[in-house]
Order: structure tokens, then C-alpha cells, then sequence
């Protein structure tokens, strides 16, 4: 008999049972506290796009070619015209250290060793230059457009000064989606104390004992613009976007970052052909897909759905990311196949933040990176260039 060797690593314990992100979930679900876990988890109101997203990959179906002499299979590609190791970026996502204290640092370090682009949030809990300051790699920031457009410029500017490569105005946030789990949870940044955080706090010893031990938690990049949230009392979302963001935002304001940032920009948030085809002749480089991950508008349609018919009326102008319900690798192949360029996720490295720290997040790009290469060795692809649309079968809405 041989006896399996103990693993004194209690991350390393958990990930070794892992085989997906779903596994990932459940582990995160049972080490946060419950509000914390619904903030990542949740989606808006009756939480159909949420469920969609996901859904919308699981609908397409592969056309496999077998006899494909696939013993070499290389999924790396290019991206704003520099490489890729294989097709994702980490999308951005606010109040990240609720997951794990190390937060976006951990993400940004992570991103770098697999030579990914990592998109920090406007609503990140660490600042543009705390993550410079970590990392070396691909980096870019994600700019929600506040009243306050001197605050933008200042973002802009210091992400500029910090060797970012580029920016990604999100604009499906004029105004904040109905978050049903948040409201219920009584969510706010910072946690407000109560019996019920107390008892939760108890429940989840190892989260409550690195929150503890942290720095407070805020909106570090706009920390020193009025409130935030360490700024005292506790603040939800939606309150905090009411009062700061822009719900006038248009593309005269694209055009305006335009004339401020000299490198390329993604605009995050498009929904539909006609926005697709503005963007295009706004000159911008990239676009992504997005519904934010079924968190503002329920009933917004998959992104997954969108890339072909996109595709068809801006053809190369610009490229196209998919942002919206990655949990496998397989999903990320389906997307290239349509004509993305690439795929973001966000939930799938904060289930694994919340999962296992740091070494989660690295494990879960290694699993995406398996997935992909052999999706299409199943498929009988050699590389990102044979992945076409006939791949695919999608099936009639």
C-alpha cells in the first residue's frame, strides 16, 4: 500500500480537489461570508442574463475533425498587436480584497507569470500605482466616467505615468443595476458590524482573521475625491454611483478620452450591432462585448450571441472581446471560433481568490490554458487561426 503524501498547505489541500471553477465556487461559498460571496456571486434582479451568460456557451456545439495530426497544438495569438499566450484577458472587478487581503496585487502578479493582461478597476481596492509597483506585465485600466471629469483625467494620466498599456471606458454603468442579493444582504463597503456580521464573521474564522489583520479596505483610486469606502460611514454601490457617476455619459465623452490617452482603448459594454458599428468609427482599437456579468440590465443578451452578427457589419475595423460567463476553457474556443479575438473573466479568478488566495488565481489560468489546448486538440485544431466559425454549431434563437 502506498500512502498519499500529507499536504501541510491548506490552499494547496484545497486545489488539489479542484477540477473546474464551479469547484472553485463551492469552495468560496464555503469559506466567505455570505454577503461577501453573493457581492461576487450575484447578479441583478431576477438574475436571467447571469444565468444566460453561461447558458448561451453551453447552447453552441462543437463540429469535431478528427485525423487532424494534433500532437502540437499552440492556442497563442495576438492582441492590440502584441502577443498572447493564449486568448484572455482578466477583466476588471471592484472591492476585490473582500475575497482575499491581497486583492488585485495577487491578480496582477498572477496575470503577469502567465503573461495575460490584467484590467484594474476604477473601483479597485488597491490604486493604479500599487499595481504598478507589482507588476511588470500587460497591464490595463478600466475608467468609469464620474461627474468629476478632472477626477477621469487624473486616473487617466497617473495610468499613463504607470506604464499602462491601455484603457477601458465601461458604459453600460450610466446608472447602477438592481443587485437583489446585495439589497438583501444589506451590502456596503466598508462591512457594516451587526449581530448578523458577527455571527457570519464566526462562521468564517479564516476570512474574518485576515480581514482583521488588513489595512482597511478603499476605493483606492479615488480615495482622496470625496467618499469612499473607508471614508466612514458605510456606503453601498448604488449610492455611491448615484452621487459620482455620470448617467450622461456619451460618445462625446469617448471622444474626450480620446484626445487625453495616447494608447489604445477597449470600450467595454456594447450590446448590440449599432453600438458595435458607432464604435468602429469612433477609431477605436477594441471593443468588449458585455453585460456586466448579468449585473446591470436583466434580460441584456449574452455576449457569446452577439460576436457573429457583430462581426458581420464591423469585420476588422476593431476587435472583439468576450466578456460574460467563461467558466472552461472550451468556452473561451467557442468565442474565438465566432471571430472574438479573445474572452475576459472576472468570476472565475475571484471564485478562485476567494478559494485559495493567490495560488488560486494561478491555478485557475492554468486550468483555462489546459482547457484550451485540448478543446482543440478534440476539435482537431493545431492553432488560434484554425478556429473558424465552422467548428461551431449554434443553434437558431
Amino acid at each position: 500500500m502506498r500512502f498519499r503524501r500529507v499536504e501541510l498547505d491548506a490552499n494547496k489541500r484545497r486545489l488539489n480537489k479542484v477540477a473546474s471553477v464551479e469547484d472553485l465556487r463551492r469552495i468560496a461559498r464555503r469559506r466567505l461570508p455570505r454577503g461577501v460571496f453573493d457581492y461576487i456571486d450575484g447578479g441583478a434582479e431576477d438574475e436571467r442574463t447571469l444565468a444566460n451568460n453561461s447558458a448561451a456557451f453551453a447552447r453552441i456545439e462543437f463540429r469535431p475533425r478528427v485525423l487532424r495530426e494534433v500532437g502540437d497544438v499552440d492556442p497563442s495569438t495576438t492582441l492590440l498587436g502584441r502577443p498572447l499566450p493564449y486568448p484572455l484577458v482578466l477583466a476588471p472587478t471592484g472591492y476585490t480584497r473582500v475575497a482575499d487581503p491581497q486583492g488585485e496585487l495577487a491578480v496582477a502578479r498572477s496575470a503577469e507569470r502567465f503573461k495575460l493582461p490584467y484590467t484594474l478597476s476604477t473601483m479597485a481596492t488597491r490604486s493604479i500605482e500599487d499595481v504598478a509597483a507589482v507588476s511588470n506585465g500587460r497591464k490595463w485600466f478600466q475608467v468609469y466616467t464620474f461627474r468629476d471629469r478632472g477626477l477621469v483625467k487624473d486616473m487617466i494620466s497617473r495610468a499613463a505615468e504607470s506604464g499602462y498599456e491601455a484603457i477601458m471606458p465601461t458604459v453600460d454603468l450610466a446608472v447602477l443595476g438592481q443587485r437583489d442579493r446585495d439589497v438583501r444582504r444589506g451590502f456596503t463597503m466598508p462591512p457594516k458590524l451587526g449581530v448578523g456580521t458577527l455571527l457570519d464573521g464566526a462562521i468564517h474564522p479564516g476570512w474574518t482573521w485576515a480581514f482583521a489583520r488588513s489595512e482597511p479596505i478603499k476605493f483606492a483610486n479615488v480615495a482622496h475625491h470625496g467618499v469612499s469606502a473607508s471614508s466612514g460611514a458605510p456606503a453601498s454601490m448604488a449610492a455611491y454611483a448615484s452621487m459620482k457617476f455620470d448617467p450622461n455619459l456619451s460618445w462625446r465623452d469617448i471622444e474626450w478620452m480620446r484626445s487625453i490617452w495616447d494608447g489604445p482603448m477597449i470600450i467595454k459594454g456594447i450590446q448590440s450591432v449599432e453600438d458595435a458599428v458607432l464604435a468602429a468609427e469612433h477609431g477605436v482599437e477594441a471593443i468588449a462585448l458585455s453585460n456586466h456579468g448579468g449585473r446591470q440590465l436583466d434580460s441584456a443578451p449574452a455576449a457569446v450571441d452577439l460576436i457573429a452578427p457583430v462581426l458581420d457589419v464591423v469585420g476588422d475595423r476593431l476587435e472583439i472581446i468576450c466578456d460574460g460567463g467563461v467558466r472552461r476553457g472550451s468556452d473561451i474556443v467557442k468565442a474565438v471560433a465566432l471571430g472574438a479575438k479573445a474572452c475576459m473573466a472576472g468570476r472565475a479568478y475571484l471564485y478562485a481568490l476567494g478559494a485559495a488566495g493567490e495560488q488560486g488565481v494561478d491555478w485557475v489560468l492554468s486550468m483555462f490554458d489546459a482547457d484550451i489546448r485540448r478543446t482543440m486538440a478534440l476539435t482537431g485544431v493545431r492553432s488560434i487561426d484554425e478556429l473558424t466559425p465552422e467548428l461551431v454549431a449554434v443553434p437558431s434563437r
